[in-house]
C-alpha cells in the first residue's frame, strides 16, 4: 500500500499579518480551497489567501508531527522559517500550478 505525502504550510493576508499553520495531503487543492473561501473559519474570517511556506513529507503522519511542532513555536520562529525559503514573502501557490 502506497503512503500518502503530506505536506505542511503557512498562510498570511495581503498586509502579512496574521499566519495560519496547517497539514494536508493535496496542497493544490487545499490551497485553492483557502483562496476561494470554500474553507470557513479563522482563514475565510482573516482573509488567509496567500502561502508563504511549506514542506513536504512522506507522509501525513510526519506533516502532523511536524504541523504541531510549528504551531507550538513563536511567531518569531514562524517568521523566522519563511524567511528562509521566502524573503519577499510571495505567494507560493503561483510555483504549483
Amino acid at each position: 500500500m502506497k503512503k500518502k505525502q503530506g505536506y505542511v504550510y503557512i498562510l498570511t493576508n495581503r498586509a502579512n499579518t496574521v499566519l495560519y499553520t496547517g497539514v494536508t495531503s493535496n496542497l493544490v487543492k487545499r490551497i485553492w480551497e483557502h483562496k476561494n473561501n470554500i474553507v470557513q473559519g479563522f482563514t475565510q474570517k482573516y482573509s488567509l489567501h496567500k502561502l508563504v511556506y511549506y514542506e513536504v513529507f512522506n507522509s501525513i503522519e510526519k506533516a502532523i508531527e511536524r504541523e504541531k511542532q510549528i504551531k507550538s513555536g513563536s511567531r518569531k520562529k514562524k517568521i523566522d522559517l519563511i524567511n528562509t525559503i521566502n524573503k519577499e514573502w510571495q505567494d507560493l501557490y503561483k510555483t504549483l500550478v
